[in-house]
């Protein structure tokens, strides 16, 4: 949703009145849209209030697309919550519409997190919006039965390598996973594409302009960037000769019958994990927000590889970290900055950590949140390694630019087109210019 015009000027007058519904001088409300992560939260307010006698957190949790339709709506109303967990792909409209408290009296050292978690929340003022809360990266998960009934080993999914021009091990991978109606494998003669029974990669839509969990991975390795700086970007570059080509690469294999068809996909009926779970799917690039949601579904024994590598030499997967912001119009401020403090001290990330849900964004925290995987026999290591092993692997952010809601609504229909309908990816360089004169306004 766009926050601009008419919503502009309606937080102008929202904002005079003042505060959550509810609210009291000693409650502070923290909104949040994972109902996973709420028990972790819920125990970290246990310990704040403690530290804290007299302060109480009343936590609320929505889902994601109504999340970001109430507290928009909040702002206008100006019933928003005191704090709320932020996304880097909203935190530049709201920081543009001056929704948001600046946190530079919380003294964050960005050096007590996750490389780059921190830098993300500083807007184009030099002003900081948020306060590292949690990471993510994407791996590929993969069924293990499919796997091992292709002849294939943990080994290979491993050590999968790609490019634009033959795919490499990665597409001849994917291929082998492929089966059709008739049984032949996809990589086989007689292979028929247009009925095919199980895909070897499930799709997760058409990417938008982000691609996280589609093909993200591979203009990522590929040395590709979204913009020409690493924030707060002037220019996009989807007229870029590598990411269109890696683009079309990487939609071409639904052409092969490898890739599941756009159609296959929806977010809420059939996301890629479904795909997988449904066995229409051998694999899926995913984010490790959702290791929980693979390893907890009944009857399906998952696997997880990294990312493949790529013409860069290296493998990459978008990292991504949301944080807590607090509010501009917060009814008990002081309340909420002492609560985004403790969430992102080490002793709430440990205690989140301790859930084995997500990874927090200390290293502490991380370790606590490995540990608890461990515990339930997860192995979490091809989200990790990206994050500690630099040398094989590259990390990259969302794009964090004026305008992204305006992007999104840009980029989204292209994307579509280009997947769904087989649009030349040459017609990305008439929406970069779009997207470019609006950020040059």
């Amino acid at each position: 949703m766009a926050l601009t015009g008419a919503l502009a000027l309606s937080l102008v007058s929202g904002c005079a009145q003042g505060g959550a519904a509810g609210s009291g001088a000693n409650t502070v409300t923290y909104w949040l849209w994972d109902a996973n992560q709420q028990p972790a939260y819920q125990a970290c307010a246990k310990g704040f209030e403690k530290e804290n006698p007299g302060l109480k957190v009343r936590i609320t949790q929505m889902g994601w697309a109504d999340y970001w339709t109430k507290l928009t709506a909040s702002f206008i109303a100006g019933t928003e919550p005191d704090v709320f967990t932020d996304h880097i792909q909203k935190f530049g409209q709201f920081a543009d519409l001056k929704v948001l408290e600046p946190l530079d009296d919380l003294d964050i050292d960005d050096s007590a997190y996750q490389a780059g978690l921190a830098a993300n929340w500083t807007g184009q003022d030099g002003h900081r919006y948020g306060a590292p809360k949690d990471w993510d990266t994407v791996a590929l998960f993969y069924n293990m039965k499919m796997v091992k009934e292709a002849g294939l080993t943990a080994e290979e999914l491993n050590t999968l390598a790609w490019n634009p021009k033959d795919g490499g091990t990665f597409e001849k991978t994917i291929a082998h996973l492929t089966v059709d109606k008739n049984g032949k494998r996809g990589d086989e003669p007689g292979f028929d594409k247009n009925n095919v029974k199980v895909y070897g990669l499930a799709t997760g839509g058409a990417g938008d302009g982000d691609g996280q969990t589609t093909w993200s991975p591979f203009t990522g390795s590929a040395g590709w960037h979204y913009t020409d700086k690493a924030r707060w970007g002037t220019e996009y570059q989807y007229d870029s000769e590598t990411f269109q080509s890696v683009t079309d690469w990487y939609f071409g294999l639904a052409k092969k019958g490898y890739l599941a068809p756009f159609t296959d996909y929806t977010d809420g009926a059939n996301p890629a994990n479904a795909q997988v779970a449904s066995g229409k799917a051998a694999t899926s690039f995913d984010g490790a927000w959702m290791i929980s949601t693979y390893y907890g579904t009944k009857g399906l024994d998952v696997g997880t590889a990294p990312t493949p590598t790529g013409p860069t030499g290296k493998r990459a997967t978008m990292m991504n970290g949301l944080a807590d912001s607090v509010t501009k119009n917060a009814r008990n401020k002081e309340g909420a900055k002492k609560w985004v403090k403790y969430l992102a001290s080490d002793e709430c990330q440990k205690t989140v950590g301790s859930y084995g849900i997500v990874f927090p964004a200390t290293p502490d925290g991380t370790r606590a949140a490995v540990a608890a995987y461990e515990k339930k026999g997860i192995d979490v290591s091809a989200f990790t390694e990206p994050v500690t092993d630099r040398k094989h692997s590259t990390t990259f952010s969302f794009p964090v630019t004026d305008y992204a809601a305006d992007v999104y609504a840009l980029m989204r229909p292209a994307m579509q087109d280009v997947f769904a309908n087989g649009a030349p990816v040459s017609g990305l360089t008439r929406t970069n210019d779009q997207i470019n004169f609006l950020l040059g306004q």
